[in-house]
């Protein structure tokens, strides 16, 4: 018997979908993250995973966008090997293990308090590896993380089930807390009323799940947006998946689909990955 998810709310459940996702990838002949220890903490979940319906389309964005990510991360503790990185809406996600950063770098996992507690029972123990049991919307969560040195703070999945207020203030307390660094998200362009009713009548339950905890807010076309929010945030990439090397990892139907996005720039605004210096 595995380890039971009591306690967790539907926003947290949708860690356990991403946690898949990784896990689908990782056994396939043609990984794209090549997350075995996604696979692993799975395994001692007692949850049933199979039941998501998770759709090859959305293993292969979600494996590709925490590649992403992953990859900015290893460009910034390259040049900062005293950086701190903060994983925020960090679920059960081992992105240390993936990055292997220098030893001189600490890693904080900010998420909701149950979502850490089942975190710190499944995700290999480190000692550079921080568990903040806070929730994001609140005001305390960056307290017991370092504040002076080059922070880069990551944010997987995380911005759709907030609303714009939430956004904002978020943002907000990433430059009022922390001195210098970089904050790297991915982001769904706009979502329209469209887009959330086909995922309420798909019939899937991975889709329930998340459609269920969106937070109504539509997103954003222009990515300079938040800057407009927060004048210390620089746009200094915006990164389409369906422009990476690694779509050719796709199974050939989605390889084609996810190309033919790329040419169209509203559609490939729905997969992108930006990234902002303060």
């Amino acid at each position: 018997m595995g380890i039971d998810v009591d306690g967790i709310t539907p926003l947290g459940e949708t860690a356990l979908l991403t946690l898949y996702a990784r896990a689908l990838d990782s056994r396939s002949p043609r990984t794209i993250l090549g997350d075995k220890g996604a696979d692993r903490i799975a395994a001692g979940i007692d949850y049933d995973f199979a039941g998501l319906g998770l759709v090859t389309s959305v293993v292969c964005q979600a494996a590709l966008r925490t590649k992403m990510l992953d990859d900015r991360v290893r460009t910034f503790v390259a040049g900062h090997p005293d950086a701190v990185v903060v994983d925020l809406g960090a679920g059960l996600d081992d992105g240390m293990s993936r990055v292997q950063p220098p030893a001189s770098v600490d890693w904080y996992s900010v998420d909701l308090p149950a979502v850490i507690a089942l975190r710190d029972r499944v995700v290999p123990a480190n000692a550079r590896a921080h568990s903040v049991p806070q929730s994001l919307t609140g005001d305390h969560w960056p307290d017991p993380i370092p504040a002076g040195q080059p922070t880069m703070l990551i944010a997987n999945g995380l911005l759709a089930f907030l609303s714009e207020q939430e956004i904002i203030s978020l943002f907000t307390a990433v430059t009022g807390h922390f001195k210098s660094g970089e904050l790297a998200f991915n982001d769904y362009g706009r979502i329209g009323w469209v887009s959330r009713e086909m995922a309420k009548l798909a019939p899937q339950r991975m889709f329930k799940a998340v459609s269920g905890q969106w937070s109504g807010y539509p997103g954003f076309k222009d990515a300079h947006r938040p800057e407009a929010w927060n004048p210390r945030l620089k746009l200094v990439e915006e990164t389409s998946l369906a422009h990476a090397p690694e779509v050719e990892l796709f199974p050939a139907w989605l390889r084609v689909a996810t190309r033919f996005s790329g040419r169209i720039p509203s559609l490939a605004r729905k997969a992108r990955i930006l990234r902002y210096t303060f």
